[in-house]
């Protein structure tokens, strides 16, 4: 019995990623694979292990729902977005009874003072970040103004 293998291209395909991007995770250990020649082939349960869900959707009838959001903000200096990114992971990293993990990332870029918060998981999960990013925006964190009084 032989396990299916895809091809860097195929699971960037199948997440919606560019290749690079799908090779810097074999390159850092994210994602494990096999070199076979001058390919990389990632073994399906590798895939379904670095995604944190099987390929396969369960019962029959069963739907799964993952939300992909990307939150862009802009005029934010670095210790804002690092106390943002902060808040953001500490609260996704609280008590949650999901079932499926919720990923969240962020990313800041310095020279345009713009932060990227990444978000994938669940709809109900991804809907409590984005609800938490909004409260705490109209707070006026990314401002610089938490903490002053």
């Amino acid at each position: 019995m032989t396990e299916e293998m895809y091809s860097v291209e195929q699971v960037a395909g199948l997440l919606g990623l560019h290749v690079r991007t799908v090779r810097g995770y074999i390159r850092s250990g994210r994602l494990n694979a096999v070199r076979i020649g001058k390919q990389y082939r990632i073994a399906r349960a590798d895939l379904e292990a670095f995604t944190g869900r099987a390929e396969s959707a369960g019962p029959v009838g069963a739907t799964s729902v993952e939300v992909s959001s990307i939150v862009q903000i802009d005029g934010v200096d670095r210790s804002a977005a690092d106390r943002l990114g902060t808040l953001v992971l500490a609260g996704v990293n609280t008590a949650r009874g999901a079932s499926s993990p919720l990923r969240v990332q962020t990313v800041y870029d310095e020279e345009r003072n713009r932060l990227k918060v990444v978000v994938l998981g669940g709809a109900g999960d991804t809907a409590e970040v984005l609800r938490l990013l909004e409260a705490v925006l109209e707070g006026g964190l990314h401002s610089g103004e938490v903490g002053n009084g």
